[in-house]
C-alpha cells in the first residue's frame, strides 16, 4: 500500500471549504461582499445569531483567510480577504471541466450481472 503525503495545497483548500461550510458562514460572507468595512454588531443584526455565536462563526472564517477584521476601538471592521477564494474557485473549475461518464466507472447493465 502506498501512502500519499499530505499536499500542502490540499490542505489549505480543505481550511477553506470547511470555513464555507456552514450556512451562517455563507450568510455573513454575502453581507461582506455587499457592505465592505462591516462593522462586527452590524453583522451580528443582520444574521439573526447570538454575538458569541457571530464571533465564533467570523472567528473561523478569519482564521481559514477569508476575511481580515480591522480594529478601529471599540470596533472590528470586517472585510473580504482579496484574492482568498482564488484556490478553491481554481479547483472547482477544473473539476467542472473534467471528463465526465467515464466507461471505467459506468454501472453494469442488467444484462451484463
Amino acid at each position: 500500500m502506498v501512502q500519499q503525503l499530505e499536499n500542502p495545497e490540499d490542505a489549505q483548500l480543505a481550511a477553506l471549504a470547511k470555513a464555507l461550510g456552514h450556512p451562517a458562514r455563507l450568510r455573513i460572507l454575502r453581507l461582506l461582499a455587499q457592505t465592505p468595512g462591516c462593522i462586527g454588531g452590524d453583522i451580528v443584526g443582520a444574521v439573526g445569531l447570538a454575538q458569541s455565536t457571530v464571533s465564533e462563526h467570523l472567528r473561523i472564517l478569519k482564521d481559514a483567510g477569508v476575511i481580515a477584521g480591522q480594529i478601529d476601538p471599540p470596533r472590528v471592521c470586517y472585510s473580504l480577504s482579496p484574492g482568498a477564494l482564488v484556490p478553491l474557485a481554481a479547483l472547482i473549475g477544473v473539476l467542472e471541466a473534467a471528463p465526465t461518464g467515464d466507461a471505467c466507472c459506468t454501472p453494469p447493465t442488467a444484462t451484463e450481472g
